[in-house]
């Protein structure tokens, strides 16, 4: 069986103007990590119908899932459920289902419910809806491609309503070498050797720097295999200590 991947695809001009800071690649990896699906590629993309159905088309061949987050709101520039149709090659339309909850949501709050939010209900051909608990509006989910909002809070909530559609993984545990003082280039050469000699376990280097008198290095092995994963751990130890760093090492991944 092969292990299944993610890929995440953010949709939006306003993360490639640098006016929104995006939350939603570190929250979605979390929430996938303990389910045994890495995610592998993220990519970004504007608010052009065409470059969605290209990046989307391409994500879903090559991965196991794919997340997109952004578009599915009330305004002119929320095109990705009509981007997700055109990828798919279905139609949409509003949803029955949809529109009879949004509209018992609006009638609650005394808020007219206007065509502008109507189309939050327009819902791609044949895909499944994935629950809001948060505002009401529905995510999708179109074969292996999963459409939620862009506000993390409401991605969030979305998040919980997709883990029992998957099919878990592996799960990757890490662990954290931090070696204050440690500088990169002290273990370079000595770090590459190691991660050739484990193909089971992944090695990665996060320097730190906050001041002259702390900063360091986290060294950080990520394994499948909890009893490669101590000895890689050890060897970490060993490696920071023949440099004359000592070693603070933790559970999971640590900055």
């Amino acid at each position: 069986m092969t292990a299944p991947t993610a890929a995440i695809c953010l949709i939006g001009d306003e993360l490639l103007s640098g006016r929104t800071r995006d939350i939603n690649v570190q929250q979605i990896a979390a929430y996938l990590r303990p389910l045994g699906i890495p995610v592998e590629e993220v990519r970004i993309v504007p608010d052009v119908q065409a470059r969605i159905v290209e990046a989307v088309n391409a994500l879903r061949e090559r991965y196991s899932y794919v997340f997109t987050t952004g578009g599915i709101g009330p305004t002119h520039d929320d095109i990705t459920a009509d981007a997700i149709a055109a990828a798919f090659g279905v139609g949409i339309d509003k949803h029955p289902e949809v529109m009879a909850m949004l509209q018992a949501r609006y009638d609650e709050i005394g808020t007219e419910f206007t065509e502008a939010r109507q189309r939050m209900a327009r819902i791609p051909d044949g895909a499944s809806l994935i629950e809001n608990p948060v505002s009401g509006a529905p995510g999708f989910q179109t074969g292996n491609v999963f459409t939620l909002a862009g506000v993390p809070s409401i991605v969030q909530g979305m998040l919980q309503d997709i883990g029992h559609r998957l099919e878990h993984g592996r799960v990757v545990h890490a662990r954290t070498v931090r070696v204050p003082g440690l500088r990169e280039g002290d273990i370079a050469e000595a770090l590459s050797e190691l991660d050739k000699s484990y193909e089971e376990v992944s090695f990665g280097s996060y320097p730190w720097f906050r001041s002259v008198s702390d900063h360091g290095v986290s060294l950080i092995a990520r394994s499948a295999d909890e009893d490669a994963l101590t000895t890689a751990a050890q060897k970490l130890v060993a490696l920071a200590a023949s440099v004359g760093g000592e070693s603070e090492v933790i559970e999971g991944e640590a900055s």
